[in-house]
């Protein structure tokens, strides 16, 4: 089992951290988490549990009171600077156990009171195991984040890990083992401490950031090909072919099961497995299969004779192996056997479709923890980066990416949802889920609908397009009407564009543990708008993303949503409009627009290709994206795709910084030029939002002067530097303080006349309205007094009343 053992853990904590009585434990872990166990035997876990493997850490300050006190009136006390635990020394109860949160960052006085339910109305929640057959929301399991300033975690029935890598159950009789977090509304230090316990985010490979094609269906392999050929002819780029469930013997005659589960190729869909295979990695595509492996072994499988050998079965028999994961010999027979086969073959990772309940013949262990575990900890053999695909199987799972969410029905109600249970899965420090971008089955068929989905896949963790078993239902971008098609190719061209910004994010997740989705509350926790738009988040360090997730208007044409804009001015990038922050605003988007706003001293890095490759190599050209009005900073960080963990990857980091006061963009020097994969040069140009009044840029390349040109563009103005090798610095000086454009909103609020769905004799009031000589404001008022469609004037008031200035 050695290779299967979990490294950097450490579950026994301190001494220093106990606080211990005959049947009770208490564990200070950080100044805002409490351990709490009970057991009426005495005997405590200290054994690694699914959420818990890193017990041991540094002590925090912590006082206790009345510990040894013999009067029975005198109970004891535990302080720390953000909780006070007071506890009666009996069995846990409400009444006799309590901690008061302490501490500035709090909505109200706030304390937990033992076997007392948080209230719904306060809990921020975490994320659920599936998606399956959901049509719109779903009920959310426990995150450590609440308005009510403390969350907990019980962990008295997961499955724990010995000391030799093996698993098992908990020991009989009554035991309570449960951890309090008391942060208040420090959210992200909540979470911070949720991963100090509970292990760090692995580092994704650079690819699984890409487009991911996947459809049930029982394609052949030249079917396959050739739906890749075609993506790449109509120039949209992928990065993961998934093959669903039919890559195996489903109704062939030899199946003596429901042909659900299977280790053998269709031999009449792909007759030549390694040659398939081979060709989609020459399409520079990885490949993931679809397992559900919840049948077993049958004798109709190739690899029959070879498992029931290993096993010490006699293969003449025929007879089924049962599936039984909780067997060392089983587990150890269906990687070495039934996976590695394939893998040979030049599968890269496996698609873990487990669908079968949470009862395995050792009490208390999960099938679904022991594949997720066990297959990522087989999948970073040899030093590779390890990889998983799966369902969440409880707090702990974020150790173990990529999350796959289910099955979900094609709706506006599950995409309404899908933003949210994004987000507060950020709250478990779940952060890198994958959704079923356009839903899976059942619905209509709607072009809007799948478009908007696929937009707010672009700013997903992970972009993979699916859907169920129906001739008429697909994701490619061509089976649908043409404003469709249009927006769909768009989208999935933009985020393989969006690979700089979104592996730098990868290595932050990984670093620094920060999720890549982000919900508002974390940073503005005494807001009600974070709270009331709970679809809106935060995508890495620079954008701010308000998802439109319901049908567009009749009259204007336009998807709405209500978006809490932070403080400070932001700037949309696709339109350059810009916005005044610290307030709420409803945002109106055609079917080709999404909100999407960047803070003042944003660096968005892209790969300026207008058609990304597939696999999303390290770009040879790049877009920088800037928004003036406030210092920034950002770092580029690149890799070969070799090293299995961020610190063990040799990493090549370009770091790009705006000084607002003196005008100043600097790229410096790369910080590595040997990792392999980088190109000698590359090209620069730098989109500046919203500065449409930028004339004249200073460039030099490696101290030397170099010509620039300079075009207005409708978000901004481009300047394009041409080619500069990696190791020389870039500077271009734009004049001291520049400032965002004040944007006439005329010529935005006739675009929305002009295409509102409305009587000609009300476009022709509103836009005398526009004529006249008013402020902003007074215009607003003007266009409130005519009888104008709600939406068409919401979307007018959007415009003159984005900017104050």
């Amino acid at each position: 089992m050695e290779h299967y053992k979990l490294r950097d853990i450490s579950p026994v904590a301190d001494p220093k951290a106990v606080v211990q009585g005959d049947h009770w434990r208490f564990t200070v872990l950080t100044e805002g988490v409490l351990r709490y166990e009970y057991a009426a035997d005495g005997v405590f876990e200290d054994r690694a549990s699914t959420f818990a493997i890193r017990r041991k850490l540094p002590v925090p300050q912590f006082r206790v009171l009345g510990k040894d006190s013999k009067d029975p009136n005198v109970d004891l006390e535990i302080l720390t600077s953000r909780f006070h635990l007071v506890y009666n020394k009996a069995a846990f109860s409400s009444s006799g156990l309590t901690v008061y949160v302490r501490g500035p960052n709090l909505n109200r006085h706030s304390f937990w009171r033992y076997g007392i339910e948080p209230r719904q109305s306060m809990t921020l929640f975490g994320t659920a195991r599936t998606l399956d057959t959901i049509d719109g929301r779903c009920e959310l399991g426990p995150g450590v984040c609440s308005r009510d300033g403390w969350a907990v975690i019980d962990d008295s029935t997961s499955m724990l890990f010995e000391s030799d890598g093996w698993v098992s159950g908990r020991r009989s009789g009554e035991r309570i083992d449960g951890y309090v977090f008391a942060y208040g509304t420090d959210y992200k230090e909540a979470v911070k401490a949720l991963y100090a316990i509970s292990g760090d985010t692995p580092l994704l490979p650079r690819w699984a950031l890409g487009n991911w094609w996947s459809r049930y269906y029982p394609y052949s392999a030249d079917q396959y090909l050739t739906l890749m050929d075609k993506f790449k002819k109509e120039g949209v780029p992928l990065s993961v072919g998934v093959i669903d469930m039919d890559w195996h013997l489903v109704k062939h005659p030899r199946v003596t099961h429901s042909g659900w589960t299977g280790y053998t190729w269709d031999p009449d869909l792909f007759p030549d497995p390694d040659a398939f295979l081979k060709k989609l990695h020459e399409r520079n595509l990885k490949v993931t299969l679809n397992i559900h492996p919840h049948e077993g072994v049958h004798a109709f499988e190739d690899a029959y004779e070879a498992v029931a050998k290993a096993l010490g079965r006699d293969p003449s028999t025929g007879d089924p192996i049962p599936f039984d994961i909780v067997n060392k010999d089983f587990l150890n027979v269906y990687f070495t056997v039934l996976h590695r086969q394939l893998e040979k073959q030049g599968v890269d990772f496996w698609w873990i479709d487990w669908q079968s309940g949470e009862h395995t013949k050792i009490p208390g262990v999960d099938p679904l923890w022991m594949l997720n575990h066990f297959h990522f900890l087989d999948s970073g053999r040899e030093g590779q980066r390890p990889l998983t695909f799966s369902r969440y199987a409880g707090p702990g799972s974020h150790r173990y990416p990529i999350g796959f969410s289910g099955d979900t029905v094609i709706s506006w109600a599950s995409l309404e949802f899908q933003p949210e249970f994004t987000l507060t899965a950020s709250n478990i420090g779940y952060g890198w889920w994958s959704h079923d971008i356009g839903g899976h089955l059942r619905g209509i068929k709607d072009d809007e609908l799948t478009a908007r989905w696929v937009q707010l896949g672009v700013w997903s963790p992970i972009l993979r397009l699916h859907s169920t078993f129906n001739l008429f239902m697909t994701k490619e971008p061509w089976a649908y009407g043409i404003e469709a098609k249009t927006v769909m190719e768009e989208q999935l061209r933009l985020r393989h564009k969006l690979m700089p910004y979104l592996h730098s994010m990868n290595y932050l997740a990984a670093k620094e543990q920060e999720p890549i989705v982000q919900p508002l509350y974390w940073k503005y926790p005494r807001r009600d708008e974070a709270y009331r738009n709970r679809n809106q988040f935060f995508f890495g360090t620079e954008l701010t993303v308000a998802p439109i997730t319901t049908p567009r208007d009749k009259a204007t044409k336009y998807g709405r949503v209500r978006a809490f804009i932070p403080e400070g001015k932001h700037v949309d990038v696709f339109t350059g409009t810009v916005y005044d922050g610290d307030r709420e605003l409803a945002l109106y988007r055609s079917i080709d627009g999404y909100p999407v706003l960047a803070h003042e001293g944003a660096i968005i890095p892209l790969d300026a290709q207008p058609v990304p490759e597939n696999g999303c190599p390290p770009p040879s050209s790049f877009e920088i994206l800037v928004v003036v009005g406030a210092d920034g900073k950002f770092d580029i960080m690149e890799d070969d795709g070799t090293g299995s963990t961020v610190d063990t990857v040799k990493w090549a980091k370009t770091t790009i910084t705006f000084d607002q006061k003196r005008g100043i963009v600097r790229v410096s020097p790369i910080t590595s030029t040997s990792v392999s994969s980088l190109p000698k040069k590359r090209s620069w140009s730098f989109r500046f939002l919203a500065l449409s009044s930028l004339k004249k840029v200073q460039a030099t390349v490696g101290g030397s002067t170099k010509d620039v040109t300079i075009n207005l563009v409708p978000n901004g103005a481009l300047v394009e530097l041409g080619e500069a090798p990696l190791n020389a610095e870039i500077v271009l000086e734009l004049g001291a303080n520049p400032q965002l454009d004040i944007l006439d909103p005329a010529p935005r609020v006739w675009k929305v006349l002009d295409e509102a769905q409305i009587k000609f004799e009300h476009k022709t009031a509103a836009w005398k309205v526009m004529q006249s000589t008013g402020s902003r404001l007074a215009k607003a008022g003007g266009l409130g007094a005519l009888e104008l469609d709600d939406s068409v004037l919401g979307a007018c008031l959007e415009e003159l009343l984005a900017d104050s200035r």
